[in-house]
């Protein structure tokens, strides 16, 4: 996993939203502001988490990782938001049902097979509950990205700051 771009820009802490389209858009719009994805992310993102739910019910801490299409993407990145409250959004594989989510790992992949790739490393995150509830309770987003960039074992491409 190498060029990716990630660092505090994409980290949101205290994201506030009552429905997950409020939480998709705000993670969303931030990626678009910063050149990262075309404005027609916001949409589609949000289009497929009603189609294919990513909710996981996981150990302590319930994530979800929302993505869509590579064409709505200008560059790799993953977003990560902290939500201040647990939003509701529908269980992968079994949309009858939903699960309150407090962790969201927003993925934008210009590549099919880096998004197979990175979900499959993500899993490994996500099946430690101390991680996950490190990453929802730490407060310094430098911390979050360096842990993740460990666990992730990526290469930060820097952004323009």
């Amino acid at each position: 996993m190498n060029e990716i771009f990630f660092n505090e820009s994409v980290i949101l802490l205290d994201l506030e939203g009552t429905l997950k389209e409020d939480v998709l858009t705000t993670m969303a719009r931030n990626l678009v502001d910063r050149n990262l994805v075309k404005e027609s992310f916001i949409q589609a993102v949000i289009e497929r988490e009603g189609e294919f739910p990513t909710g996981l019910p996981t150990a302590g801490v319930s994530v979800a990782i929302p993505h869509t299409d590579v064409e709505h993407v200008h560059r790799k990145t993953i977003s990560i938001g902290v939500l201040k409250h647990p939003v509701d959004f529908g269980v992968m594989g079994d949309d009858s049902e939903t699960i309150p989510v407090k962790l969201v790992f927003m993925l934008a992949m210009d590549e099919a097979h880096s998004q197979l790739s990175l979900l499959q490393t993500l899993m490994q995150i996500f099946q430690n509950e101390d991680t996950l509830k490190y990453l929802v309770s730490e407060r310094d987003k430098t911390k979050i990205k360096h842990l993740l960039e460990e666990k992730l074992d990526f290469i930060a491409i820097k952004g323009d700051e």
